[in-house]
């Protein structure tokens, strides 16, 4: 904390203390009701750390903003706390560990490596529904996740005890999104520096994409990937170009049947459309005073979705409101409020702050949405799902007479974006209810699920007795953690296996989730729709998802009588009063702190050591060769061969899949070779501490398309130089022996999805120099950036015109002292005919500090650089 002249700062006494903060309203004088709430939140954040010259230059930038709304200046961002998952965490702090052994073997003290700011860790990635429909589901669940993660789990309980400021939540205390909102989150801090007291605004960074679901209640943060966050850890502040900031003016009046889900759902699919990839979005208006906090959490949840970096709600009486009712004291509460307000943090509907653009959305025109088949900004009526079915995939000429054309094979509640939400659940317990008075019965091909984000779920539901009437239609709960929405789905119903194996039916998940790509929620599963856990339980009854729910009979009941979706559906009204009845703050804290005292996980054996005892018999962990101190740039100029041909929308989850490895792989073939089950392999996420495993799962997804080699078997590439068809990692190591580099060539949006750092690290395994993309999603190309990869861009018009050919090799020219922020990089052409085509790309490198990351080769060569000139500057 940076002390600053008094002309930075004021002071307020409340409850007794004398606190001082950066006095923004001193700073911008008029100017500051003009600025966006996260342009406030920078300046803050910018005034507080900074001194000097460096303070005074980031300050005019950001102000400056205001003159064209724009601006290409860059400045750091130092958050307080970082955030991660257990499929994130483990390979960071696999990394962690390796740089403390990098440090050893140069004679440094390898515990000066510690993270310098607070790192909180949820094990929430790696539960898996195996078993469903019964009352134990949940405790078996959770002791077969101990059973397949344990050594992985000993790793997490080992670095919390090696490295200092890491804390982790153990299996079952939730998702980590609402482990954030109920727990972790203060809205405002205080922290005392050098015997001064100091309030300033909560703000911080997690490594999964969904992490902007924060601001919902005013907390500025965001997602990074796992490298990036890594060097935030340890005080490298994160640089980014000055935002331009899209303001979402929301106006009107929420018609009575509609849920959070169906205006997440259409923000998701209005900001696709106008495009904010990387920017950062807040919304404003009259509208917002419409929405209860719970609805804009899950508002600000899709902002992955619809490709913001943010979806930001300013503090208000709602955010006050959302605090008590989940166990937040009232002295902090009130000095949030005083704080707040004092400093023009607090949220004015009157106000309209200077926005690069803006966009309107009526509340009153959003009615039952839903999103699918394979995108979730691909916004639907519900009306619309059987004709759209019907376009996505042929019909079956060879039906299954005991399933639908469409059967519904999963129907999860599952992830933080609905389930954090008690009235999204309050009112899905409410549809069970409604149905089973009539004693309808789910299908018996339909694998139900309920995975609240917080065991808090357990005691509400069960206080109006919800929970019970969720149960008898098959949806008890299964865990506390991401489950379906992040592919744990666990097996299909076997009568979907068989009948999918014979081609007699198209099975269909629906689920209130954030994402439906091909395969994500199940390697076999191509068709999803995204929908409110209400909606879920409704699609579960048909058990058709060719129904027109709004206007077919969803069920006939034991009379013989027509029961249609709005007999069933629960009023806004009800919601709101069983969600009253229901909620008790002293659930929040008991519930997770009970959940905390996880005896499975408080017994796992932990060795206590500075350096982590590798087993080179592992399978899960192994010291990863791409954090050395030794590793180069890989700048230069250099001819090489295109690895991969890809199209548009090519996710994080096709780079470098997150579920059940298959059983029939080649990744599946060396585990079993080194002594594994294979009919018992885990999923990919529980590998990402062992780079044999990822290296080789990278690329590794049945619904890619690589037009280098069409015809190759899933997870295979051509070796141009012999023309063998093999798998993509072996290809790779074959260009490596030859000292040969190569390149990825990809359409719109390459790297959407999670925040997956792996899906960079597979790359740079893989020998990938440079990625060649007409776009990149904003945390892909951070990270590809933090693994030495340069990302390029070209312009779709070059992309369609390059056209690559078996034979045809790129030379590109991107040499270090050259490279600067969106500097121009020649790339040539040599054609297997000998033509030579030449094209200009731009680096996709937005500040000084990526341009460094790269000419040092990654992020790991960068931070050992730091604590080595630290320990030489000891010595000396």
């Amino acid at each position: 904390m940076s002390l600053y002249s008094e002309d930075f700062i004021n002071r307020f006494s409340w409850n007794g203390q004398l606190y001082h903060y950066v006095d923004l309203k001193h700073l911008c004088g008029e100017q500051l009701t003009q600025l966006p709430y996260v342009m406030r939140l920078l300046l803050e954040n910018a005034a507080r750390h900074l001194e000097g010259a460096e303070r005074k230059r980031t300050i005019t930038s950001i102000l400056r903003w205001l003159e064209q709304q724009s601006s290409m200046d860059e400045i750091p961002f130092q958050p307080s706390r970082v955030l991660m998952h257990d499929t994130t965490s483990t390979p960071a702090l696999v990394d962690m560990a390796a740089m403390r052994d990098a440090l050893a073997e140069q004679d440094i003290d390898p515990t000066i490596l510690n993270p310098l700011l607070q790192v909180d860790v949820s094990v929430d990635h790696s539960l898996a529904v195996e078993y469903y429909a019964q009352n134990d589901a949940a405790t078996k669940n959770l002791s077969l996740e101990m059973h397949r993660n344990r050594e992985r789990y000993q790793f997490l309980r080992w670095a919390s005890e090696a490295f200092k400021n890491v804390r982790i939540n153990p299996p079952g205390t939730g998702i980590m999104h609402t482990i954030n909102l109920e727990q972790l989150a203060t809205v405002v801090q205080t922290e005392k520096h050098n015997d001064i007291s100091w309030v300033f605004p909560d703000m911080m960074l997690g490594t999964d994409s969904h992490t902007p679901m924060i601001n919902g209640i005013g907390v500025l943060g965001w997602g990074v990937g796992g490298l990036e966050a890594q060097s935030v850890m340890f005080g490298i502040p994160t640089m980014l170009r000055i935002p331009d900031v899209v303001g979402v003016k929301l106006v009107g009046t929420l018609s009575p049947m509609v849920q959070a889900t169906d205006i997440a759902l259409k923000v998701t699919h209005e900001l696709r459309k106008l495009g904010v990839t990387g920017e950062f979005v807040e919304f404003f208006g009259s509208g917002v005073s419409e929405l209860t906090a719970d609805d804009r959490c899950v508002i600000a949840n899709m902002a992955p979705e619809y490709g913001a970096t943010t979806g930001y709600f300013a503090i208000d009486q709602e955010t006050l409101d959302y605090l008590k009712r989940t166990g937040r004291t009232n002295e902090q509460i009130e000095l949030i409020q005083a704080y707040s307000q004092a400093n023009g943090l607090w949220f004015s509907p009157e106000q309209t702050p200077f926005y690069t653009r803006q966009v309107e959305i009526d509340l009153a025109t959003i009615n039952f949405n839903v999103a699918g088949p394979k995108r979730p900004q691909d916004l639907l009526n519900v009306g619309d799902i059987p004709a759209v079915l019907r376009e996505a995939v042929a019909v079956s000429e060879t039906l299954d007479k005991s399933l639908p054309q469409f059967p519904i094979a999963i129907a999860a509640i599952t992830s933080c974006t609905n389930t954090t939400n008690p009235q999204q659940l309050i009112a899905a317990g409410l549809l069970a209810r409604n149905a089973n008075r009539y004693g309808v019965k789910i299908p018996s091909w339909v694998k139900t699920s309920l995975a609240p984000g917080s065991p808090a779920a357990a005691s509400y539901l069960q206080r109006v007795d919800l929970l019970s009437e969720l149960s008898q239609l098959g949806f008890d709960i299964v865990g506390f953690g991401c489950t379906t929405c992040i592919g744990n789905s666990g097996p299909l119903p076997h009568i979907i296996s068989t009948a999918q194996q014979a081609q007699t039916c198209q099975p269909v998940a629906v689920l209130s989730g954030n994402r439906n790509f091909p395969g994500r929620i199940h390697p076999d599963l191509y068709l999803g729709f995204l929908m409110s856990p209400a909606m879920v339980v409704a699609f579960a009854i048909a058990g058709d998802a060719e129904m027109n729910l709004t206007r077919d009979a969803i069920f006939t009941d034991n009379n013989g009588n027509a029961v249609y979706l709005q007999d069933i559906w629960p009023s806004r009204e009800e919601v709101a009063n069983y969600t009253q009845l229901a909620l008790n703050a002293n659930d929040f804290n008991r519930d997770f702190s009970n959940a905390s005292h996880n005896l499975l996980w408080d017994n796992l054996d932990v060795q206590n050591s500075p350096l982590f005892p590798w087993d080179p018999n592992s399978n899960t962990l192994r010291r990863p060769p791409f954090v050395d101190s030794t590793i180069q740039s890989l700048l230069g100029r250099y001819t090489a061969f295109p690895l991969m041909s890809l199209g548009d929308d090519v996710t994080t989850d096709h780079i470098s899949p997150a579920s059940a490895i298959p059983s029939d792989s080649f990744i599946a073939d060396y585990l079993v070779e080194r002594g594994e089950d294979r009919n018992d392999l885990n999923v990919f996420a529980s590998r990402r501490g062992n780079w044999q495993v990822m290296m080789r799962g990278t690329f590794y997804n049945k619904s890619l398309c690589n037009n280098l080699c069409l015809e190759a078997p899933v997870g295979h590439t051509l070796h141009i130089p012999s023309k063998a068809i093999e798998p993509i990692w072996s290809v790779a190591q074959k260009y490596k022996d030859a000292h040969q580099p190569t390149i990825i060539i990809a359409g719109e949006r390459y790297g959407m999805g999670s925040s997956r750092d792996w899906a960079a690290k597979g790359q740079q395994l893989l020998n990938v120099h440079a990625v060649i993309a007409v776009s990149f999603e904003r945390i892909h190309r951070s990270n590809l950036i933090g693994m030495g990869i340069l990302p390029l861009v070209i312009s779709r018009s070059t992309w369609l015109a390059m056209n690559i050919q078996p034979g045809d090799r790129l030379t590109i020219c991107a040499l270090a002292e050259h490279l600067s922020p969106r500097s121009s990089v020649e790339v040539t052409i040599q054609r297997v005919d000998n033509h030579v085509e030449e094209f200009q790309a731009t680096a996709a490198v937005e500040t000084q500090l990526e341009t460094e990351l790269l000419r040092q080769g990654g992020v790991f060569k960068f931070i050992l650089q730091k604590f080595n000139n630290s320990a030489e500057s000891n010595l000396s």
